[in-house]
C-alpha cells in the first residue's frame, strides 16, 4: 500500500493575482491617479509595478507626474480598488475551492500580500475569515522581493518556512516566496513567468488539491 505524503505545516498564499484578479483594479486605480494630474499611464506601465510593494509603485508614480506623498499615493490607490471590490472580488479560477480545501484538511494558513492590512482583511473576511495570520505590505520594513513577509508569517504561525507551501502568481512574488525557502507554486496571472528549479509553474488553481501540495512539497524535500 502506498503511503501519502506527510502535509505541509501551512499553505501561504498571496493575494492580487493569486487569490483575486484585482490587478486590473490597480491599473484603473493608477491610470485614473496619473492621468488627475495630466500624465499618462499605459497598460505596459502598469504590467511593471505587478506584484511591487506599494512604495515602490508609489515612488514609480511620483516620477510620472503625481504629486503626492507617498502615503498619500498608497491611501488613494487602496480607496479605489477597495471600492471596486466592494462591487465584486473577482477571484481567480480554483482559488476559492483550493483554500476551502486547504482548510477543511486543518493545514495553517497565512495570506502574505503587499496591499495595505485594511484591504487584506476586507478580502480575508470575504473568503469567510479563511486565514490563521494575515502579513500585509504596511507590517514589513523590506517588501517582495524580500523574503521578510514569508518569514514573518511562517514565525506567526509557528512553523519552520521550509515546511510550508507558498503561492504566488508575480516575479517579485516567487522572488521573495522563494528565498524564504518555502515550496514554491508560481500560478502567472498578468505577466507569464519562465520555467525555473527555483519554483513549481502551474497554468491555474482549478482542480487542484491538498494532494497536488503535499505531493510537491514532499518532491521538493526528497530533491
Amino acid at each position: 500500500m502506498t503511503s501519502q505524503p506527510p502535509l505541509p505545516a501551512a499553505v501561504l498564499f498571496d493575494m492580487d493575482g493569486t487569490l483575486v484578479d484585482s490587478e486590473p483594479y490597480w491599473m484603473r486605480a493608477e491610470t485614473e491617479l496619473v492621468e488627475s494630474f495630466g500624465g499618462t499611464w499605459t497598460h505596459d506601465d502598469a504590467l511593471t509595478l505587478v506584484g511591487n510593494a506599494l512604495e515602490v509603485s508609489a515612488l514609480v508614480l511620483r516620477s510620472r507626474g503625481v504629486d503626492l506623498e507617498v502615503a498619500e499615493i498608497i491611501g488613494a490607490l487602496t480607496d479605489r480598488v477597495m471600492e471596486q471590490l466592494r462591487d465584486a472580488v473577482p477571484w481567480r479560477p480554483g482559488a476559492q475551492e483550493l483554500l476551502a480545501a486547504v482548510r477543511g484538511a486543518g493545514i495553517p494558513t497565512a495570506l502574505v500580500t503587499m496591499s495595505w492590512r485594511r484591504m487584506a482583511l476586507a478580502i480575508g473576511e470575504a473568503t469567510g475569515a479563511a486565514f490563521d495570520v494575515v502579513i500585509a505590505g504596511d507590517e514589513v520594513e523590506r517588501g517582495k522581493p524580500d523574503p521578510e513577509a514569508y518569514l514573518r508569517a511562517a514565525a506567526a504561525l509557528d512553523v519552520d518556512i521550509a515546511d510550508c507551501v507558498a503561492v504566488e502568481d508575480s516575479e517579485v512574488g516567487v522572488a521573495a516566496a522563494a528565498a524564504s525557502g518555502a515550496t514554491t507554486v508560481a500560478v502567472p496571472s498578468h505577466v507569464p513567468l519562465p520555467a525555473s528549479p527555483a519554483y513549481t509553474l502551474w497554468d491555474t488553481l482549478a482542480g487542484r488539491s491538498v494532494a497536488d501540495l503535499a505531493a510537491l512539497h514532499a518532491a521538493r524535500v526528497v530533491a
